[in-house]
């Protein structure tokens, strides 16, 4: 019997990937307006590089990219940079279509919902707050709260003890196999594959960790609980 779904958040719940894009492209452009005079594809090449590196949340990332572009800080290109990124990446910041609705039917349902993400704790909660789904989640597990990263069995551990379930008890639900999915069956959670969240990305490796289910639309998650519990 299924009684809570644990959800990871980017790509699952947000369309991060998306976002991320408009927001570096958005960053690159304003720099330029300010005066970066390096080609636009050479620019978004190691901007992308950086974020791989240290992350997209990363709270000197555009510090940290021009200084491997430049060698130094141009402030004026930092401010520009900064002052861009964070207004596109709030107006792309969005859920899926169909995320609230899904939510609500889980909610009716009488299950406990909860997040597992590996972003930093503040940054769950503001894109949760933003997108206004945040009073959806029991808990929120995030980074700081266990100080491992998907597919470590701590955050999961974290997450059953905090809703006070057993793991066949739970469903995992998350677009990375080779995280997500991967973390969740250490623990014995049942599992779903976001597929529609999923993207390959260069320094990503690619795991064919199989779920117990695959899901294309998150519209389709109340059905499979349903078979489940009857």
């Amino acid at each position: 019997m299924i009684k809570a779904v644990i959800f990871d958040l980017d790509n699952t719940l947000i369309d991060y990937m998306k976002m991320e894009r408009i927001s570096a492209e958005q960053a690159v452009d304003a720099m330029i307006d300010a005066g970066l005079d390096v080609p636009k594809d050479k620019i978004l090449k190691e901007l992308e590089k950086t974020m791989d590196d240290e992350g997209f949340d990363h709270p000197k990332i555009f510090q940290k990219f021009l200084r491997r572009l430049n060698g130094s800080i141009n402030y004026k290109h930092l401010a520009y940079a900064i002052l861009a990124f964070r207004k596109a990446r709030e107006g792309f910041l969005q859920p899926y279509p169909g995320v609230k609705s899904a939510l609500i039917k889980l909610r009716e349902k009488g299950l406990k919902l909860a997040i597992v993400s590996d972003a930093p704790r503040l940054n769950a909660w503001l894109r949760l707050s933003a997108m206004k789904i945040d009073d959806f989640f029991d808990i929120v597990i995030a980074k700081e709260d266990t100080g491992f990263l998907k597919p470590h069995r701590k955050p999961f551990s974290i997450a059953l003890k905090k809703l006070n379930l057993n793991s066949e008890e739970c469903l995992m639900v998350g677009d990375r196999p080779e995280k997500d999915i991967k973390g969740a069956k250490k623990v014995g959670m049942k599992t779903c594959f976001a597929k529609y969240g999923y993207e390959i990305r260069p320094r990503f490796t690619i795991n064919k960790m199989k779920a117990d289910f695959e899901i294309n639309d998150i519209k389709e998650l109340a059905g499979i609980i349903e078979r489940i519990n009857h």
